[in-house]
């Protein structure tokens, strides 16, 4: 085989990081610098790295423990999506592999099973099947196959706006005539007590990150973790926090609400405004994230998704056992 395995060091940071960068398929998610967000002792790391050639040719975030009783290799617990990332040009000779020189690696590590969560298809820059192909050949089966809503974005908002259902249009303009700002804002703490909750009346859940993990991401992306949030004066009424993934996509991760102001439709002004800022800044998807939770889909939550012109691409969960 051409292609070898290694494990990751931590002096490996800033050569991983470039290297997703100048990806055609990694995310934030992917990067050094997000995943160090956990504390130290929250995940037992096991990325990683593959060569060919003596030249970097793949990375693989990934966390090693025991879930469900079995020793497993999960890439990655701490992140929306894993899976290997790699650059221009992968054929379907190395995706197979690649693959192949995983399951030995694991099989010599004495793992029990590999968990893999692919991004998207809209997160490759250019658009391939070959991991997801060389992954279910060499015996993975999928764990779960959840459904993402995406909104491709048109060259103006204008065409984007003739995708929304009436409803939607029609709600975004009367936030418009009652006054709503929309404003891009560092005010996570107001945004966290409404998320909290809104999450805990519709779910009875807690959101994913803690308000200091916010901060945390925040402080560490800048220019790529944004709160935008509605506002009648002073008063936020919903808020958005916005990812931007890679070059392409930018991801709606956290969408909530004071549900006694939902009279002033902000959600809706919310999301006209933040298609309009990613058409600006070149990207070409807005991925509204799941509506499905273990592949049990929340119509509603899908409806209202839909009301922007939205359609539903698969996040795939692979799982082999050894």
């Amino acid at each position: 085989m051409s292609i070898t395995i290694s494990q990751y060091d931590k002096n490996f940071n800033k050569e991983w990081d470039q290297f997703v960068s100048g990806s055609v398929n990694g995310t934030i998610f992917h990067t050094r610098k997000f995943l160090s967000y956990h504390p130290v002792d929250r995940f037992n790391d096991c990325s990683l790295i593959f060569t060919k050639k003596n030249k970097l040719f793949g990375v693989f975030p990934a966390v090693s423990g025991n879930w469900d009783d079995k020793k497993t290799l999960y890439s990655h617990r701490g992140a929306s999506y894993g899976g290997p990332v790699y650059q221009a040009g992968l054929s379907i000779a190395d995706a197979y592999e690649m693959t192949e020189i995983l399951i030995n690696y694991a099989r010599e590590e004495k793992f029990e099973r590999i968990i893999i969560t692919l991004p998207p298809i809209i997160y490759e820059r250019r658009l391939s099947n070959y991991i997801d192909f060389a992954l279910v050949q060499n015996g993975f089966t999928y764990l779960k196959r959840e459904v993402s809503s995406i909104v491709y974005l048109e060259e103006n908002i204008d065409l984007n706006v003739k995708k929304f259902k009436s409803v939607n249009r029609t709600a975004f303009r009367k936030a418009e005539k009652l006054g709503v700002q929309v404003r891009e804002t560092e005010d996570f703490e107001r945004f966290y007590k409404i998320l909290k909750k809104n999450l805990k009346i519709r779910h009875g859940v807690q959101p994913t990150h803690t308000l200091e993990e916010l901060y945390t991401l925040r402080k560490l992306f800048p220019e790529k973790i944004k709160l935008y949030g509605a506002f009648i004066d002073d008063d936020m009424i919903a808020g958005v926090v916005v990812f931007d993934c890679n070059a392409d996509v930018a991801l709606a991760f956290y969408i909530s609400h004071d549900e006694s102001k939902q009279e002033y439709r902000g959600v809706n002004y919310l999301f006209y405004k933040i298609i309009d800022n990613c058409i600006n800044e070149g990207f070409r998807y807005l991925d509204f994230g799941i509506f499905t939770v273990n592949m049990e889909p929340n119509f509603g939550l899908a409806r209202f998704k839909e009301g922007f012109g939205s359609s539903g691409v698969l996040r795939d969960t692979f799982k082999l056992e050894l």
